[in-house]
């Protein structure tokens, strides 16, 4: 009796600023603190992709080379990739996830708030672009580990938080100075 053994999937880790898109045999993985991660998977082909990127704009004009750090020029990469496997936007299930703020206690005050911009971004440039979010886990401090399987276009979330020193630890620091 012939046995057929399944291959096992593809295994990406995707970093800050790439953009991987392929086939079913897919698993894309990454960690994110502030940074956005937009999923996109195709359920009739499934095919699909996934970004990491770590600030809305660039603020200026680059090289003319697409950088996909930025969340504007990263959903173009995405548009890019989905015209390249002639579909539609529309056609996807869209998944966003990340935005923690990593540095709660210190950004209270601030009004300047990079997860809370990458979120924004994020949302708005998909919405232009003519993707429709299904599905988010934004927000919050800590970071996520992103396990995302493109033969069924599943997304896996875990927390983690942020640990901070005890205060013992902080009190001694203090006082060293």
């Amino acid at each position: 009796m012939k046995q057929t053994v399944k291959n096992s999937p593809i295994e990406i880790y995707l970093l800050p600023g790439e953009i991987h898109f392929a086939d079913a045999n897919t698993r894309i993985h990454t960690v994110l603190g502030s940074c956005i991660s937009i999923s996109l998977w195709h359920p009739q082909q499934r095919y699909g992709g996934m970004c990491h990127f770590m600030l809305p704009s660039r603020g200026k004009a680059g090289n003319g080379t697409l950088d996909g750090r930025y969340a504007d020029e990263a959903v173009q990469l995405l548009v890019r990739e989905t015209t390249k496997a002639g579909t539609l936007p529309a056609a996807y299930q869209v998944k966003l996830f990340g935005g923690g703020n990593m540095f709660h206690a210190a950004n209270k005050e601030k009004t300047f708030n990079i997860a809370s911009d990458n979120i924004g971004a994020a949302r708005t440039l998909l919405d232009k672009a003519g993707f429709r979010i299904q599905a988010e886990d934004v927000g919050g401090s800590g970071h996520r580990r992103i396990i995302f399987d493109l033969s069924d276009g599943n997304v896996w979330v875990r927390h983690e938080q942020i640990v901070l020193a005890h205060p013992a630890v902080k009190r001694r620091i203090k006082t060293a100075r």
